[in-house]
């Protein structure tokens, strides 16, 4: 038994942000139909080909575990097939643009009417308001919703993270929105509108900026921001912060042996205050642990930079393996720079399925990611994409109950 068993998803999502949501659904046992548009399909497939003749490796590795029904919403055959569909199933996810839903001619109004159960679920950019109509991608979401600005260094330009936070992160979220109006279901027997706003959900990600602009109004100074003790004025806005934590316990990405010539010979160290006599010990400054420099949390702020040029001068003598090595049983929070190429190669990452071997009938195997929530009753069995239309027929048949002579005569009329 999966956690979605039964449960019946509309995916009318492209590029990244809906496909991501959708994902998680099939990965956990919705039964998630793709609809594309007849001999085009999900724009992703043709962008950025690294193999001629199989899709790309963008659409594969956000597509897995669903269903393809290639369907053309403008001819009456296809508004009458999607009828049908909105009638059988629990969810249709969107993100079109603003109003596209409408025009096709299935409104919030009319998809009540079909099947008063149905929830609808959709990603904007924006929420009410002056930018409600805009067209926004990642990077866009990145910038309106607080990251950009607060990502990079004080004296550098504002930077776009390569976690995708505004497209999978709001994927994540409207996934857990549509969890909730499914357990709501079961209480009230009524559907839901669910929307998630790509600025609303890179915000919520970026909360501790948020919370960090409330204390620099308070006090002009963010004391655990480099900039502090290096004698540097606070604006009237949360600055870049570099590669400082950001929270109570400060935080530095500091070179390891082999830095030189390995751009990822890095560790995350965290001078975290419960282990600071064990840092102490572990870099040979046990002096500092009684220090009135040294001794507290508010005595160190000030003199983060030479404590952590301090500490480096430790980790660039050992590999980032081997300060992790060091630190793990003494309780010191680090963590290794992983490239890509590390990750997919991780044995741990593979035994728990956060990185699966796939193989597809047109490039054959590929790595992706799998499943990164685990349920201990709902195991994951990551399936590849499907191949455009794979499943039309099928769909027609076996689920809105068309026959063999009306499949015939709707490809022929060039509906699916």
């Amino acid at each position: 038994m999966k956690a979605f068993d039964n449960i019946k998803v509309l995916d009318f999502t492209h590029v990244q942000s809906g496909p991501t949501c959708t994902q998680l659904l099939a990965w956990l046992g919705a039964d998630v139909i793709k609809i594309e548009r007849p001999g085009i399909g999900d724009a992703t497939r043709n962008q950025l080909v690294d193999m001629e003749g199989a899709d790309s490796l963008y659409f594969t590795m956000l597509n897995h575990n669903k269903r393809s029904l290639t369907l053309n919403t403008k001819h009456d055959g296809g508004k009458k097939i999607l009828e049908r569909l909105v009638k059988k199933c629990d969810v249709l996810v969107e993100n079109f643009a603003p109003g596209a839903l409408d025009r096709m001619g299935f409104p919030w109004q009319r998809i009540q009417q079909l099947n008063r159960g149905m929830i609808l679920a959709s990603i904007k950019g924006f929420g009410d308001g002056p930018y409600e109509d805009c067209k926004v991608y990642e990077n866009v979401a990145q910038c309106v919703g607080g990251a950009a600005s607060t990502t990079g260094f004080p004296d550098g330009p504002p930077l776009i993270s390569s976690a995708q936070v505004g497209d999978s992160g709001t994927g994540l979220h409207l996934a857990f929105g549509i969890a909730a109006a499914l357990f709501q279901r079961e209480r009230s027997g009524r559907g839901q509108r669910v929307f998630a706003p790509m600025q609303d959900s890179v915000l919520n990600l970026c909360r501790v900026k948020l919370r960090d602009q409330q204390r620099l109004v308070a006090s002009g100074v963010l004391e655990e921001y480099s900039q502090h003790g290096d004698g540097i004025a606070f604006g009237d806005t949360t600055p870049r912060a570099g590669n400082d934590s950001g929270g109570g316990q400060p935080g530095r990405i500091l070179k390891c042996k082999g830095w030189q010539h390995d751009p990822n010979a890095y560790t995350y160290f965290i001078t975290q205050a419960a282990v600071w006599g064990n840092i102490c010990e572990l870099i040979g400054k046990p002096e500092w642990k009684q220090h009135p420099h040294y001794a507290t949390p508010a005595q160190r702020l000030p003199r983060l930079n030479l404590i952590f040029g301090a500490i480096e001068q430790w980790t660039k003598r050992k590999t980032k393996f081997e300060v992790m090595a060091a630190c793990m049983p003494l309780k010191i929070p680090v963590g290794p720079i992983l490239s890509m190429k590390e990750l997919a190669a991780d044995p741990a990452l593979r035994k728990s399925g956060t990185v699966v071997e796939v193989d597809h009938p047109q490039r054959g195997k590929y790595i992706s990611v799998g499943c990164p929530i685990k349920l201990s009753d709902s195991a994951v069995q990551v399936e590849r994409a499907p191949l455009l239309g794979e499943h039309s027929e099928e769909i027609l048949r076996q689920m809105l109950g068309y026959s063999e002579a009306e499949v015939a005569a709707i490809q022929t009329a060039g509906v699916v």
